[in-house]
């Protein structure tokens, strides 16, 4: 019987992840990603990107395209991203990433992509008006992480059948294209505390961009009047806060601004029940908001800043494509000579 433990990968490690450039980003975004991103920079080389090529796998408006890459991209920097230690990009500006995605549509079968949830969720009752990018946009992202050898990546619950694909998908190249070790096989970085953050009108449902109601959601670019409105407007119980995790079982709005207030404040939920047990949300929103208001309210600033100099973002983002595509252009280079291309 022959060893099928696929031959492991000697490169260095690296972390790599990237948001789409629909919508405001929010606390759930600032919480779940963005600082996670800020604090790796400084424990591996990270690679954060703006993932406009996902983006138009459903309709956006080109005039307003770029001005939303811009804005992810300041809220990368506004939330501690440093654009001399992380290298930071637009996916549209290395064009390897769709290169090493045709490459891998062509590894990838179509039983695999059939079984992501992802799609079957966005694309409804009427997959057959879907397109097909966002039918095939998980190798994409496949081609996204393997582009720069990415050995971790942030992901959430929601993406974690993505990352199991992104694994496949290299160890069959790997396989079939006689290349032991070529590709890595990367592994998810959880989010730890803070990774899900629920509306503020639904405790069952995410934080989303794309909720209709704007009160479900702080954005990163709301003033200090709008934070502090929409937590006075969230949704809550009656009940006092109790004194234990148990007692919040059942209470999904309570438990997720404790939630919210944990992550941050630094503070492990219990911590927060011990300070607020007892106490109605009449106490406990206002010192949230206030809270919500230090911390976010000096990044929205710095957001509106960086905005007013569109050309310094712009100097950033191509930068970063160029350290990009320093190590996008050798991967693909040899993945043209494994494949057999006559270009290589």
């Amino acid at each position: 019987m022959t060893d099928q433990t696929p031959a492991p990968f000697a490169g260095p490690k690296r972390v790599l992840s990237g948001v789409q450039p629909t919508g405001d980003l929010h606390l759930g975004n600032y919480l779940g990603a963005l600082v996670k991103f800020a604090r790796l920079q400084h424990e591996i080389p990270t690679f954060i990107f703006v993932a406009d090529q996902h983006a138009i796998t459903e309709w956006q408006d080109p005039a307003k395209l770029k001005g939303q890459v811009r804005e992810i991209t300041a809220a990368y920097l506004a939330t501690g991203l440093d654009p001399k230690v992380a290298t930071i990009f637009a996916q549209s500006a290395v064009p390897e990433h769709t290169e090493l995605a045709w490459v891998f549509d062509c590894v990838a079968r179509i039983g695999w992509l059939d079984r992501m949830t992802q799609f079957k969720d966005k694309a409804g009752k009427h997959k057959e008006r879907a397109s097909v990018g966002l039918y095939a946009y998980p190798v994409l992202q496949a081609a996204d992480i393997l582009l720069y050898k990415a050995t971790h990546v942030p992901v959430g619950e929601d993406q974690r059948q993505h990352l199991e694909l992104t694994r496949d998908i290299a160890q069959k190249f790997n396989h079939d294209f006689g290349a032991p070790g070529f590709f890595p096989l990367p592994d998810a970085l959880t989010q730890g505390p803070g990774a899900r953050i629920m509306s503020l009108r639904d405790g069952r449902a995410k934080m989303s961009k794309s909720d209709p109601s704007d009160y479900s959601r702080i954005n990163l670019t709301d003033d200090a009047e709008t934070i502090s409105q929409k937590i006075r407007k969230a949704r809550t119980d009656p009940d006092p806060l109790p004194a234990s995790l148990d007692a919040l079982e059942g209470r999904p709005e309570a438990q997720n601004l404790v939630g919210v207030y944990a992550a941050l404040a630094g503070k492990a939920p219990q911590a927060v029940l011990d300070e607020f047990a007892g106490q109605g949300f009449g106490v406990f929103k206002p010192r949230l908001a206030d809270l919500a208001v230090e911390v976010l309210g000096p990044i929205g600033a710095e957001m509106r800043r960086l905005l007013a100099d569109p050309a310094e973002i712009d100097r950033i983002l191509a930068d970063g494509a160029a350290r990009a595509r320093a190590l996008a252009q050798p991967t693909m280079a040899e993945v043209r000579k494994i494949v057999g291309f006559w270009n290589s």
